[in-house]
């Protein structure tokens, strides 16, 4: 891939004095993540719920910018490019101290995330937060089967109760699982999440059908 850096991993988490912790796991990556900001702890939502990211990784290293070094909050691939992020809130950068580990930035776009972005997605990122815990719970719990089955049952847009009521006889957790996986991999879209919190009046869809 063209402009592109190699990122070894995350840099080790180094938790700043009376910052909050916030450990979650990652479907995409399949493996735990540490953030100490909420802002950090929304991006990875946003970025998990995006299916066009394929991977992404936090703190991968420095960027080098007007004689001071910044740690990028995230680097992501995408199936065409790369993209490193950059949190509009600060670390103290005493907090991490593995300066050797610099990206080269100039290689790929940077792109500086604001609170007020974060805000607008409020709904949105609060409802992943409430799907994400259901589907790793579920992990590698729920037959293949039984997402096909929901897909094709939401060709046309169906409430959340009206999806549960369909496959009442299996247990309901997998089933919203199925459901929210489907989303996760950009197969079944939710436009009211955008807006409205997560309940059973929910509409779903499969990706690409008009409403």
């Amino acid at each position: 891939m063209e402009n592109s850096v190699r990122i070894a991993g995350p840099l080790p988490p180094v938790r700043p004095r009376n910052a909050h912790r916030f450990e979650v796991f990652s479907p995409k990556l399949g493996r735990r993540l540490t953030f100490f900001r909420r802002a950090a702890l929304d991006q990875w939502v946003l970025l998990e719920a995006d299916p066009c990211v394929k991977r992404f990784c936090e703190r991968p290293g420095y960027i080098h910018a007007a004689g001071a070094a910044r740690l990028a909050d995230f680097w992501v691939e995408f199936a065409d490019h790369q993209e490193l992020v950059i949190l509009s809130e600060t670390l103290e950068e005493a907090d991490i101290s593995d300066r050797d580990v610099t990206l080269y930035a100039a290689m790929v776009p940077v792109r500086h995330v604001t609170a007020g972005e974060i805000a607008a997605a409020r709904a949105w990122i609060d409802n992943w937060r409430r799907m994400l815990p259901c589907m790793v719970a579920s992990r590698g719990l729920v037959p293949p089967g039984l997402m096909s089955a929901i897909e094709r049952f939401v060709c046309a847009p169906q409430k959340l109760l009206a999806v549960e009521r369909e496959f009442s006889a299996g247990d309901p957790t997998l089933v919203r699982a199925a459901l929210y996986g489907l989303m996760h991999a950009g197969r079944v879209v939710s436009p009211d999440l955008r807006t409205a919190s997560l309940s059973l009046l929910t509409s779903f869809v499969t990706a690409g059908t008009s409403p």
